[in-house]
């Protein structure tokens, strides 16, 4: 009796033991894969703040030559002195700037990749690209706009047009037949042009073509009457006289041309249409390399040499709150919308 009851007994603390151990085991399994989690966190606080400590990839999705290849080459070098890091411009082009554009979408968000972004692939192609993603914006994570470039509304030397009043009024006396070109169907040259006639009540002949260069050629050449085009492209033909520039786009004089108006101030009472080019960030960056990113930012557009030489192109520099860019590429997108469904433009 007292042998087997101690057996029992033995056998009692085995039972116990052994349920205890069965017990045990998820717990001790969550506090190893919580302190795994929390040593995950901390190192990836800690990366972040040691960052940059490679070299930062500057997507351009353009081919070289271009506005927003230019501005990556002006940014870089000061933005990388400013990181201590090399930024490496690499322009990745296709698809209207998608394909460059999706790259950085999809890379890594440790600060590493970034994009040259502009309104093409954030506020204009998913309306008129099909394929593109209806708001681009939630991929990215923006740092701060670089600079906005307004367009400008040309008339050729055998137009007879000296300004807007000029150009309202010929389109009212021979509707659909006084024509107006732009770099292109679904282009913000084209939107914008849309929109002028909205606001106007007139009807015109759109004549896009692969790109401003060829449309300006025309232009020059009297095959055209009227061009909407980047004030970047055509400086020098305003300046030597060879166009007359009849309105800026954007809500105030540009700094390059102050005796031209704005289309407001001919009369457009609230119109406004620019493009925007900025840098941004794959969703999810860590908030130290948001934060480092954008104050550098603000410190290179506040270098005179930078900000000259987007002034220099036409253009109007400037950086901007991560917040403040991603309500201007929200913003952007829908007035765009807007103008293609009140226009009833279709694209395919």
């Amino acid at each position: 009796m007292g042998q087997g009851g101690e057996a029992v007994r033995r056998e009692g603390r085995l039972d116990v033991a052994r349920c205890s151990s069965l017990v045990s085991r998820p717990w001790t399994r969550l506090l190893r894969c919580g302190a795994g989690l929390l040593l995950w966190g901390l190192c990836h606080a800690l990366a972040a703040q040691s960052w940059p400590t490679r070299p930062i990839r500057l997507i351009v999705p353009y081919p070289p030559g271009g506005n927003v290849d230019i501005t990556a080459r002006t940014i870089g070098p000061p933005l990388g002195e400013l990181l201590g890091q090399i930024i490496v411009v690499d322009n990745r082009s296709g698809a209207g700037g998608n394909v460059g554009a999706g790259l950085v979408a999809k890379s890594p968000a440790d600060g590493y990749t970034l994009l040259m972004g502009s309104s093409g692939p954030l506020s204009v192609n998913p309306i008129v690209v099909p394929g593109s993603p209806p708001e681009p914006g939630r991929f990215y994570d923006p740092v701060s706009t670089v600079q906005v470039v307004p367009l400008v509304v040309l008339a050729g030397p055998k137009s007879g047009i000296a300004s807007i009043k000029d150009f309202i009024a010929r389109a009212k006396a021979e509707p659909g037949r006084l024509t107006v070109a732009s770099p292109g169907t679904g282009t913000t040259n084209h939107f914008a042009m849309e929109l002028f006639c909205a606001t106007t009540g007139i009807t015109v002949a759109h004549i896009p073509y692969k790109g401003g260069a060829p449309a300006l050629s025309e232009l020059l050449g009297g095959q055209v009457a009227t061009l909407f085009d980047q004030l970047s492209s055509s400086i020098g033909y305003i300046k030597d006289g060879r166009l007359r520039a009849l309105a800026v786009t954007s809500a105030k004089r540009s700094a390059l041309l102050p005796a031209v108006p704005t289309l407001d101030e001919s009369g457009l009472k609230g119109y406004e249409a620019s493009t925007y080019i900025g840098v941004l960030g794959p969703a999810g960056l860590p908030k130290p390399v948001l934060a480092k990113l954008n104050g550098a930012m603000v410190k290179v557009m506040e270098m005179p040499a930078v900000a000259d030489r987007f002034r220099g192109l036409g253009a109007e520099p400037g950086s901007s709150s991560p917040e403040a860019f991603r309500k201007l590429i929200k913003d952007e997108l829908e007035k765009w919308r807007r103008v293609a469904k009140d226009a009833g433009l279709k694209f395919e």
